[in-house]
């Protein structure tokens, strides 16, 4: 099993740093640095599967960190992210493409930031998912950084013939996918389309993936694509009625 991804966040100034893990703490395990020298001691020892850096840094600016660690061959693969005004990418970074996995325009809101990170690390789970699934292992995460409607999206995309089990405390459903679509699910003593509708909403808990579990059993009545469909017609109306 695999670890929630370990990004690391840098920035010179403690308010910002710390409004940063505040919005970024569902996208992984975060490590925090102050300066470009902090960062290039933890980057080297700690090896994160992401850098997210301020540019604008005295002593060691982003750039100087990214070059650094650029030049070592066993971290010179780690994506970056920068932080820095419209002018410090134009004038000084736009250059810098090798490696570079966005630029996090500033000024910007905390949430279109959080939103653009999610999107990342989603994508670097499923590049992790298309390892294991090529070995025919197990990887496993928290379902605040990818829910059962962030797997359902990209199993069926990627066409994945998997299990997926999600935990939360003492509850557990296993759903069963061939060839990214769910033709088996159970939640209790709830089956099919019932049993994916009740966790939907689970935003707490853990899931697990395993490429090598498979099953003849079909439960469900709707494709993945009809069960997001139905699935969200049925929250939004339980919301109306809360509301």
């Amino acid at each position: 099993m695999q670890a929630a991804l370990k990004i690391l966040v840098v920035d010179d100034n403690p308010t910002i740093l710390k409004l940063l893990t505040r919005s970024l703490d569902k996208c992984g395990e975060l490590i925090t640095a102050i300066d470009g020298a902090d960062a290039l001691m933890k980057a080297i020892e700690l090896k994160p599967d992401l850098i997210i850096s301020d540019y604008s840094m005295p002593v060691m600016d982003g750039r100087a960190l990214f070059e650094k660690l650029h030049a070592r061959q066993e971290t010179r693969s780690i994506p970056f992210c920068f932080l820095a005004s419209q002018k410090e990418i134009d004038e000084h970074l736009r250059t810098v493409v090798d490696g570079v996995e966005e630029y996090f325009v500033k000024p910007f809101f905390v949430n279109e930031l959080a939103a653009q990170a999610h999107r990342i690390t989603g994508r670097m789970n499923q590049a992790r998912m298309e390892k294991m699934g090529g070995r025919g292992g197990v990887v496993s995460g928290q379902l605040s950084e990818m829910n059962l409607l962030d797997w359902m999206t990209s199993l069926e995309q990627g066409r994945k013939t998997c299990a997926l089990i999600l935990r939360n405390g003492s509850e557990e459903c296993v759903l069963s996918f061939v060839e990214g679509q769910v033709t088996h699910a159970t939640y209790g003593k709830l089956t099919g389309d019932q049993a994916v509708f009740k966790v939907l909403t689970w935003t707490e808990g853990g899931w697990e993936l395993d490429f090598s579990k498979t099953t003849s059993e079909h439960t469900t009545t709707m494709s993945t694509q009809g069960l997001l469909m139905e699935g969200l017609r049925l929250l939004d109306e339980a919301n109306r009625g809360a509301g």
